[in-house]
């Protein structure tokens, strides 16, 4: 299981094969975060969600299959669409 983060995605390789990406862009606190910071996390569990304890930020392999932004993303969206 590897993470990777770029400019644009987080990208995780899966235990069984498989490679997600979700654009970094959904998770506020990870797209304002410093390289240091990102550079700060670990696994949940068996591999079912990553936490950036410095950053406060967890997310969930199951919400990034399902295609789930973060609440924050929400909010600021809503309130870019008003």
């Amino acid at each position: 299981m590897d993470l990777k983060i770029t400019e644009d995605y987080v990208t995780v390789s899966l235990k069984d094969g498989r490679v997600i990406s979700t654009p970094l862009i959904w998770y506020p606190r990870l797209s304002k975060a410093s390289p240091a910071d990102l550079a700060v996390w670990e696994w949940h569990g068996d591999g079912d969600g990553i936490c950036w304890p410095l950053l406060d930020e967890d997310l969930s392999i199951k919400g990034m299959l399902e295609g789930n932004p973060s609440i924050e993303y929400e909010r600021e969206a809503r309130r870019a669409a008003a």
